[in-house]
């Protein structure tokens, strides 16, 4: 097979940017190497912010065109190359997207999707170290929700080292990385008080919070405050109009820790309330990778369950971009790359 199917990127832009074309050249596995057929690929923010150009010369600023975009495959590794285990092959694998320079510098690493081809497409090559083999009975499709949603929320906690005697606060909790953190928090065994929509409050408790908060409900920090007394983790992925009043919330030596900013970058800051109360804050991006395995474990072990808000076929990418976007659904939307 010579030639596959995939979404290409074509530049910054609005949807048009996407073309699903069936020309694309199958990727060789270079040394170090797996080539791996993709069966599903999970959705993200960073999708939409790559194609948007909205991390304004930031990570992702780096990103040629044409580029095949895709974070979060699953499938099965059907080649390496050189000085790779050839008992690689034939294993079903997820895939670590952080792509790490050999002397672990951050401002070096690079994201699949981003800085090289991602699996958005029938095949996609990714270094062997990034290769995680798993075995479960999960499906396809609910190994794809995982990846970088519940990394990226396993880091979140990783780095204030959330513990069980913590209230952890969540924003944007029906959302992928914020459903992740719902489940990775009750599975260190912590409080959670989660924060999102009226639609969706039902939904989030069946996550697993201790405590749904409405977002548009007045007073909205009194009322966590009134549930937790104060919460030793701010989780946050939403910023935007709620930041000030929730930061507030953060009791004496507790830690803000966060990921995205779908509301909204920019946030004022009282600097009194994170020297006066010995803060900490975290922005978790680029990941050990002690925590992509320790996440597979975890899935291993049925430890974490996957929430599938839907799927859509390969070659309807615009279409499930549209319903991204709107931000209706709870969970994950996941890319069938397979027929």
């Amino acid at each position: 097979m010579e030639t596959m199917r995939a979404v290409v990127l074509t530049g910054h832009g609005d949807l048009e940017k996407l073309e699903f074309r069936e020309d694309v050249p199958v990727p060789s596995p270079a040394a170090g190497e797996a080539l791996i057929e993709v069966h599903a690929c999970g959705m993200n923010n960073t999708d939409v912010n790559i194609r948007t150009g909205w991390y304004d010369g930031g990570w992702g600023g780096n990103v040629t065109f044409p580029r095949i975009q895709g974070a979060d495959p699953i499938g099965r590794v059907v080649a390496v190359g050189e000085s790779v285990d050839p008992n690689l092959v034939g294993q079903r694998a997820l895939v670590d997207a952080w792509l790490r320079s050999p002397d672990g510098a951050l401002d070096k690493a690079g994201y699949l999707g981003s800085e090289r081809d991602g699996g958005y497409a029938e095949f996609v090559t990714v270094p062997a170290a990034n290769t995680y083999p798993i075995e479960t009975d999960l499906s396809d499709v609910e190994l794809a929700s995982f990846p970088c949603s519940y990394a990226t929320a396993e880091h979140m906690l990783h780095r204030p080292n959330v513990r069980s005697d913590h209230w952890v606060l969540v924003t944007g909790a029906s959302g992928g990385v914020g459903g992740a953190l719902v489940q990775l928090a009750k599975r260190r065994g912590a409080n959670v008080v989660a924060v999102t929509s009226e639609s969706k409050m039902s939904a989030v408790g069946a996550i697993g919070a201790d405590v749904v908060l409405d977002r548009e409900v007045s007073d909205l920090d009194q009322a966590v405050l009134d549930a937790t007394g104060g919460v030793d983790v701010f989780a946050d992925v939403v910023g935007g109009a709620l930041f000030a009043g929730l930061f507030e919330t953060i009791r004496r030596g507790g830690h803000y820790t966060t990921s995205g900013a779908i509301a909204g970058p920019i946030v004022p800051l009282d600097l009194r309330t994170l020297y006066l109360r010995d803060l900490t804050m975290h922005g978790a991006t680029v990941l050990p990778p002690e925590v992509f395995a320790n996440l597979v474990g975890y899935i291993e072990r049925g430890e974490i369950s996957p929430i599938v808000a839907g799927t859509f076929p390969l070659e309807e990418m615009k279409k499930a971009q549209e319903a991204f976007t709107k931000k209706e659904h709870v969970g994950k939307l996941v890319i069938e790359v397979t027929k």
